[in-house]
């Protein structure tokens, strides 16, 4: 992609609050139209207010589940329309359920299976047509979790290692259609994953505008280049 991001289009998956939010902050900022994404209608209408006075770039917010192909297949027709094209996919949305395997239900194994993967999965298929038309990028959000097994894990612990796998293999598929594909791998980020409420005791943990800015450094980095994998932790975590 050229460095000059001014004009370009990128689809965010839960772009409401959070990583997301913050990745598309940065990117209005750069100028480029965003379609954000979530589940909430008036929570991603409102981000997608707030987006649009941060910079010259213009921001879409759609109600979607990732877990549903049809829906997503139904953002990026929208966001072709709106924009004229799709330059950038971030795929963020995820959720997570931690219990130890003989507690964890079914249901938290498929709400997590099927957001974190299997919906990234469907975002990627949705968007591969638009992105194939200019060459692109896409960006997925995993974590130091899908290389780090944990305790009571076993749900979370799986989607992101199958997610490095996924994304690790699509980029071997996609090269050569000028489409990159990175996944970014945070440790502890200050959001509101699992139920948190980022506080002043947050303050040493990565913040999402820190993730913005490495995804700004991936954008922007020359066509013949490509960090396929970005592993991001605190700097100085708290001492036990």
């Amino acid at each position: 992609m050229e460095t000059n991001l001014q004009g370009k289009t990128a689809l965010i998956t839960g772009g409401s609050k959070g990583i997301g939010y913050g990745v598309a902050e940065a990117l209005v900022r750069e100028g480029m139209n965003v379609t954000i994404t979530a589940r909430t209608q008036s929570e991603v209408e409102a981000a997608a207010e707030r987006l649009s006075g941060v910079g010259p770039g213009r921001a879409l917010g759609l109600t979607c589940n990732v877990r549903n192909f049809d829906e997503q297949r139904a953002v990026v027709e929208e966001t072709v329309s709106t924009f004229g094209g799709l330059d950038v996919l971030v795929a963020n949305a995820g959720v997570g359920h931690f219990a130890p395997v003989d507690e964890l239900s079914l249901e938290q194994w498929h709400d997590v299976i099927d957001t974190n993967l299997t919906g990234v999965f469907y975002s990627v298929k949705a968007a591969l047509d638009a992105l194939k038309k200019g060459g692109g990028y896409v960006i997925t959000i995993s974590s130091l979790a899908g290389r780090n097994p944990m305790p009571g894990g076993a749900a979370y612990n799986a989607s992101k290692f199958g997610l490095n796998g996924f994304s690790e293999a699509v980029m071997l598929d996609l090269r050569q259609h000028d489409i990159k594909v990175s996944y970014i791998m945070p440790g502890s980020v200050a959001t509101h994953f699992n139920g948190h409420t980022p506080s002043e005791a947050d303050a040493w943990k990565i913040q999402p505008e820190d993730i913005a800015e490495i995804t700004l450094m991936l954008l922007k980095m020359p066509a013949r280049t490509l960090p396929s994998r970005v592993e991001v932790r605190p700097s100085k975590p708290p001492t036990k």
